[in-house]
């Protein structure tokens, strides 16, 4: 009988875990920093999902970048409207 692949979001859980003692090292602040990156390969992860990429690390560094980038995107937007105004 063949071996079962666990599904992406299993193995995201699990290397997510696999990061606790990185976690629990960090001050408070970045405990809630790192959180959030964590939601964010949480967030992607139909994307990653997709990536078919055997590296599960990849997909979520960019899943992370990518959710940086709309931040940054929507941030900028926010400051041009600002910059508008009189």
């Amino acid at each position: 009988m063949g071996k079962t692949v666990e599904s992406y979001r299993m193995a995201l859980e699990d290397e997510i875990n696999r990061w606790s003692g990185f976690e629990k090292a960090l001050r408070i602040e970045d405990k809630a920093a790192f959180d959030a990156l964590m939601d964010a390969c949480r967030n992607y992860a139909s994307a990653g999902s997709n990536a078919t990429n055997p590296i599960l690390f990849e997909p979520m560094v960019m899943s992370i970048l990518l959710s940086q980038q709309v931040k940054i995107c929507r941030l900028e937007k926010a400051l041009d409207a600002i910059k508008r105004q009189p």
